[in-house]
């Protein structure tokens, strides 16, 4: 199957589109798994089953689509979520345990994409096998990001905004790294990638948890209708921008 054009460019509103996503994706996962208390492993087995309708739908269609595409990405971070909080908690192997074992796997799909496909674009890929290396890493990026942003609010002592303040210092020094230096993009792309999910979990954070534990107190339930509500405008702005390229000369 041919699937050229069926990522997006990436550009600012991609990764504030993909900040925002992983954010709901932290609100939502927390809101199946701790507030309706279906527990980790039953929500990453419904997760992970939206995760493979959405991805079914990604490679069947011909051309990129912005809902489906972030529908993908969004049921990625969902599935993350509670897949890291299940190898964490309920395995109980711990978060540098957890984010060790989901970096090496990050590490050792990259390297059999590369090997396998001769390239790791993340905007033009022309093979079905080639997407699914793609989502496989962006699943497991997402999950890594879990584990990294309950790690840096958990156990560091950084607390929340703390946590936040040094990964968005971190993602600041990759931008600079993009700008400045011979640093190849693709790897750059995907510490941003994985950055980013710890650095919207730590906002998921702060806008779930009650006060006295330095969070905002709007629960899951209305984080995550406010984050949806955002996120819904946001990927209707790009598909109509999107639309409106696709019929200009």
């Amino acid at each position: 199957m041919n699937s050229i054009n069926k990522l997006p460019v990436i550009t600012l509103s991609f990764w504030i589109i993909k900040i925002c996503a992983t954010t709901l994706g932290e609100t939502a996962g927390d809101l199946l798994s701790m507030t309706l208390n279906i527990g980790y492993a039953l929500s990453s087995m419904l997760l992970l089953s939206f995760f493979f309708v959405t991805l079914f739908i990604q490679l069947s269609i011909k051309k990129y689509h912005p809902i489906i595409y972030w529908a993908v990405i969004l049921a990625t971070s969902t599935a993350g979520t509670t897949i890291s909080d299940f190898m964490d908690r309920t395995l109980g192997l711990g978060y540098a345990t957890g984010s060790l074992i989901l970096a090496t796997l990050l590490v050792v799909t990259l390297v059999i994409w590369k090997i396998s496909e001769k390239t790791l674009a993340v905007t033009n890929i022309t093979s079905t096998r080639g997407e699914l290396f793609y989502w496989t890493a962006i699943l497991l990026s997402n999950t890594l990001g879990t584990a990294l942003g309950d790690f840096l609010a958990d156990n560091s002592g950084l607390g929340f905004a703390g946590g936040a303040i040094l990964i968005g210092s971190l993602l600041v020094l990759i931008v600079l790294a993009y700008k400045f230096t011979g640093i190849s993009h693709i790897v750059l792309f995907w510490l941003v990638f994985v950055l980013t999910r710890p650095f919207g979990a730590t906002f998921g954070d702060l806008l779930t948890k009650p006060l006295e534990k330095g969070g905002l107190n709007f629960g899951t339930v209305g984080s995550s209708a406010l984050l949806f509500m955002i996120l819904a405008i946001l990927v209707f702005v790009l598909m109509v921008r999107t639309e409106h390229n696709n019929l200009s000369p």
